[in-house]
């Protein structure tokens, strides 16, 4: 097996020009899909048979919820590279990532809390997937702050790799919590197994909305590891003549 690619992604200089040939086109389809599935959902999919207009913070909370799940396990991937083979690429999206899954798992905090409060009758309860959501979140200030207050650049990202890592156990708990245990919170929106229980009319742009946010927020994280590899690599000549052509 050819592994050239897998080397290639640990190279700033690789990664940095490869990402730059898809910044423009993958934001821009992600804003697409994200408009779409907004308007369509907040706009003109039906109300629900049970919550009424309510449930259109579906829309919102749903892609925020997966994206802050996802965001970490990436970032648990990346954390596994980065221990083993010690690539200069995973410590910069631990970085670039980090910031954005926080605000993914805070947005989905907040907007689950203005829902449960007409279909609950309460802001909050301490059921096992808010309270684990809240424990992710909590996760993911810590990395931000371990690579902002350590120093020592090296061991800032050996500690950032061994959190991503170990805080992986808590996304089982996310996903599972509302099958296993008893809680508050409803089942699985989404399943790889099951056909959508909602109409087509209202999963549709949820699925827009789920694919743009994705794209939206890979683009984003391209980005900033941009910006974190011109800052780590500042002496290096190629980021000298990326600078000089540039500012020509």
């Amino acid at each position: 097996m050819n592994w050239a690619w897998f080397h290639k992604l640990g190279s700033p200089k690789w990664f940095y020009s490869w990402s730059k040939a898809w910044a423009l086109p993958v934001f821009c389809f992600g804003c697409l899909c994200l408009v779409i599935g907004l308007v369509w959902g907040l706009a003109f999919a039906p109300a629900d048979y049970q919550q009424g207009n309510s449930f259109r913070i579906i829309y919102i909370h749903v892609p925020v919820a997966m994206l802050a799940q996802s965001c970490y396990l990436a970032m648990g991937i990346a954390g596994v590279v980065f221990l083993v083979w010690q690539m200069k690429m995973s410590p910069i999206f631990i970085k670039a990532m980090a910031p954005v899954g926080a605000i993914m798992a805070l947005i989905a905090l907040v907007s689950g809390a203005i829902w449960g409060k007409p279909t609950w009758g309460t802001w909050w309860v301490w059921d096992a997937r808010l309270t684990s959501v809240l424990v992710l979140f909590l996760l993911y200030m810590g990395i931000i702050a371990l690579q902002n207050t350590i120093d020592d650049v090296l061991l800032a990202n050996k500690a950032a790799a061994v959190i991503s890592v170990v805080g992986l156990i808590n996304l089982p708990i996310i996903k599972y919590s509302v099958v296993l245990l008893e809680t508050l919170h409803q089942g699985p929106t989404f399943t790889l197994t099951k056909k959508p229980e909602m109409p087509a009319e209202m999963w549709l742009p949820l699925l827009f909305s789920v694919i743009g946010l994705y794209c939206f927020v890979a683009e984003l994280v391209l980005w900033r590891m941009q910006s974190e590899i011109l800052l780590r690599e500042h002496r290096s000549s190629w980021v000298k003549q990326e600078v000089t052509e540039n500012d020509l």
